[in-house]
């Protein structure tokens, strides 16, 4: 079987914006994925990162470096601000290098972001 890129989603919510939250809750989210995933830090070609509007203390893309991604491409943007929208969510697409098929890939949802997915929640 041939590597393929893929892309694979994540989501995670954090109680309150302080910096310790958004790193602790952006770890724990990035090693869910490459866990799930078998993602090795070679493997990743780029990751983006969005948050809600009312997180403002701390980049997430800060706790993909302390993972030792210090060469890949992270960015980081502002969700749209939609009336009802989940709160205090961080979210992630993950590109990389993989020998799964497209139908294999695990996306990761944690903390009250399941309720955005409950289809790909396993209960």
């Amino acid at each position: 079987m041939s590597a393929r890129i893929w892309a694979v989603r994540g989501a995670t919510t954090i109680e309150r914006d302080q910096p310790a939250q958004v790193l602790a809750a952006t770890r724990e989210l990035l090693q869910e994925l490459f866990t799930a995933n078998g993602i090795r830090p070679a493997d990743i070609i780029s990751i983006f990162f969005t948050v809600t509007p009312d997180i403002r203390s701390e980049f997430p893309a800060v706790a993909a470096r302390e993972l030792g991604l210090a060469d890949t491409p992270l960015m980081c943007a502002q969700e749209i601000a939609k009336d009802g929208a989940l709160p205090l969510c961080i979210r992630v697409m993950l590109h990389f290098h993989t020998e799964l098929d497209k139908g294999a890939l695990r996306p990761v949802y944690l903390n009250d972001a399941v309720k955005l997915r409950p289809d790909l929640v396993s209960g």
